[in-house]
């Protein structure tokens, strides 16, 4: 079955007198109520409820909410040992494993701030956050403790996230290249030694207190921490809990990374604070992921659209492994409503897709519970006022108009990290109330949906990971043969989008898209890199000089689609 990428569902036509009858579920609060207290709250108030109860499965490892408190204490210990107080800020670098899980709420113990990065992340790249978020010591895989080392992390927590699990228990195989256990320099300890210091003091930590700082980028390509508070990020917690009638014996399936907001809240926090289970699984694995679906009884899954077609595509693929889940919910990018349609015949599962940022702690808005719309953004969730606004006055827009869909809530970020600057372009009055700009473009159906055309931010949306096309090209620039370099966005069958680089060579140099890409794929995370080339002899401009991104864009979107 093929689909257009980009494809629309049908718009409707505004009445010039609109009547907007917005949907909400029946039962449900419009606003919540949210916690005054930290994150590391949750963990403890589950861990005294359920002690025994088992918290995180890990290819045959589990860890009970007791220990895993325990765990996390005890790293708060060792990270009070090297100076880490409230407010600091801690790299997480790991693939999802208990080690991810205790590092951060380590790190809440103190009322410290984490920063959660990408594993793909090169040396060079992770140098820049380390200088960006002011990074003194981290939490990092084995497998990234060189590069850690390279980039000059001070102090690393070594973690072998595979110390543990057991393939014999574990049902599916284990992923390769993580069971490590490097040399490690002078001042650096494992995980497991870090464990036997004693546990720390709990900090006093408040709703107002940063606590995370996931980082995005943008039209300069240079990557911006987003300022989140426990209130922020609480407000998804919570409501995410609520939205899909969660209940303490769920079982929840990890397979976005936790790097990520969307897995961060709702694939890891959510469930800590319903005392759930979580089956974890550190990289993507289509079969696998069926296998513990069925072997574990998941009732909730969020994922990407990739993680969908992936699945159905395998030829292992059978409908019956998936009649546990109750939810089967997704963001970073749509589902294509054919792709969706074909889930619902197969299995009877309705994709519940939600929409986010970075910047909104990742949902803003999500389908109703047994009122979906296919390819659809969903409402606005608990609390969030979301409008679309013309994109030359400013002004809201009736159903139907197309414009940029700008977002009020409680788990919209409090600003970029040391960038006021940029703050202050992200945000705009409306009526008296402060919006945040999405950057991208929609329209609100009669019923108060929300549905997405296109963007306004120059960016690839690659299986949900968002690619920005200038930071992709200054790093291109760097290859000793590339003269110039343009990043755009074209349709994917799997992914979504992929990134196409248009590449002008320098006069008597040669290079070709095999070897650019190798040369690419050591300086910058796997993700960003294009995977395709093509070399011109010149990049169009426009009026002031600049790059014309878009009509090249656009003529390669419609020249796929042609063919």
């Amino acid at each position: 079955m093929t689909h257009d990428p980009f494809a629309e569902p049908p718009r409707p036509v505004a009445p010039a007198t609109p009547t907007v009858g917005r949907y909400w579920p029946e039962h449900k609060p419009r606003q919540l109520t949210l916690p005054q207290t930290g994150l590391m709250h949750n963990l403890r108030v589950s861990a005294e409820r359920y002690p025994d109860k088992v918290a995180l499965w890990f290819y045959g490892r589990e860890l009970t909410y007791r220990e895993l408190r325990q765990a996390a204490e005890h790293l708060a210990g060792h990270l009070a040992k090297q100076g880490v107080g409230k407010g600091d800020r801690v790299a997480v670098w790991l693939q999802n494993s208990p080690a991810w899980v205790i590092a951060a709420h380590a790190a809440w113990h103190l009322g410290a701030v984490v920063v959660p990065l990408a594993p793909m992340l090169q040396a060079r790249e992770f140098a820049y956050f380390l200088g960006d978020a002011g990074i003194r010591v981290g939490v990092v895989g084995a497998e990234l403790y060189g590069r850690a080392k390279e980039a000059g992390l001070s102090h690393a927590i070594v973690a072998n996230v595979m110390e543990g699990t057991d393939a014999g228990r574990a049902g599916v195989p284990l992923p390769d290249g993580l069971d490590l256990n490097p040399e490690l320099q002078e001042g650096d300890v494992t995980l497991e030694a870090a464990l036997e210091t004693g546990p720390a003091p709990a900090a006093e930590v408040g709703p107002d207190d940063l606590c995370v700082l996931p980082y995005t980028s943008g039209t300069t390509g240079m990557p911006k921490g987003c300022m989140h508070t426990h209130s922020t990020v609480q407000a998804n917690v919570f409501g995410a809990g609520v939205w899909v009638n969660g209940n303490v014996e769920d079982v929840f399936l990890a397979t976005l990374p936790f790097f990520h907001v969307t897995g961060f809240v709702n694939s890891l926090l959510s469930p800590i604070n319903g005392g759930g289970k979580i089956v974890i699984l550190a990289r993507w694995d289509r079969d696998a992921a069926r296998t513990l679906i069925r072997e574990h009884r998941v009732k909730l899954w969020t994922n990407t659209a990739t993680m969908v077609i992936d699945m159905m595509a395998s030829p292992n693929f059978n409908p019956a492994d998936l009649q546990s889940l109750r939810n089967v919910t997704g963001g970073g990018a749509s589902l294509p409503a054919a792709i969706g349609q074909r889930l619902l015949d197969l299995t009877g599962i309705t994709f519940m897709e939600g929409y986010g940022l970075t910047e909104t702690m990742a949902q803003s808005h999500s389908n109703p519970p047994g009122r979906q719309k296919l390819q659809c953004l969903g409402v606005p969730l608990f609390g969030v006022d979301a409008r679309v606004v013309d994109l030359d006055s400013g002004a809201e827009l009736p159903p139907g108009g197309v414009g940029e869909i700008v977002i009020q809530g409680p788990q919209v970020m409090k600003g970029y990290w040391n960038r006021s600057d940029a703050t202050a372009e992200a945000f705009m009055d409306l009526g008296g109330k402060q919006f945040f700009r999405s950057g991208d473009l929609g329209y609100m159906d009669e019923e108060g949906y929300f549905f997405f055309t296109d963007r306004l931010k120059r960016m690839v949306n690659v299986s949900g990971m968002k690619v920005w096309p200038a930071e992709v090209e200054n790093t291109l620039h760097g290859h000793p043969a590339v003269q110039e370099a343009c990043v755009i966005a074209v349709p994917d069958e799997r992914t979504g989008e992929r990134a196409r680089a248009l590449i002008v060579l320098k006069p008597g140099q040669s290079a070709t898209g095999e070897e650019i890409g190798s040369w690419a794929r050591t300086q910058m995370a796997t993700y960003k890199v294009p995977r395709d080339y093509q070399f011109v002899d010149s990049l169009p401009r426009g009026a002031t000089g600049k790059v014309a991104w878009r009509p090249l864009q656009e003529q390669a979107r419609a020249a796929m689609r042609g063919g």
